[in-house]
């Protein structure tokens, strides 16, 4: 066999990987860009609500100004950014206007009834 046959070879070989390389690379680049598109929208379809339950002025009945207060609830989403202080003080007001309402329907249920009073709410009756 003649010394240049095996560089046509060698050609060929170094033509057909190539090819391969560049073909997978087109491969891969549509994969990456589905995959792109795929998330882009993920973040369209999930990303929307949030961005509007974070803004106050988006919801029905709740003030901008009025984030929390008697008979409000808290826009959903604003835990993450406060302080760890408002977190607890809205917990335990919420938890101790749970308290005074069980105990005044309690109250209200035994007035109803006619039966006596419990000593821990006569204070609050």
């Amino acid at each position: 066999m003649p010394w240049w046959s095996w560089i046509l070879i060698w050609i060929a070989l170094v033509a057909v990987s190539l090819l391969f390389y560049v073909l997978l690379g087109i491969r891969l680049f549509r994969q990456f860009m589905a995959t792109a598109r795929d998330l882009g929208a993920a973040g369209e379809r999930f990303g929307a609500p949030l961005a509007n339950l974070t803004d106050p002025a988006s919801l029905p009945g709740q003030a901008p100004e009025a984030e929390h207060g008697p008979g409000r609830h808290p826009v959903a989403g604003s835990a993450v950014f406060a302080s760890p202080m408002q977190m607890r003080h809205d917990y335990l007001t919420s938890k101790s206007s749970r308290r005074d309402e069980r105990r005044r329907r309690r109250v209200q249920r035994k007035a109803d009834r006619g039966q006596l009073q419990a000593l821990r709410d006569i204070d609050f009756g």
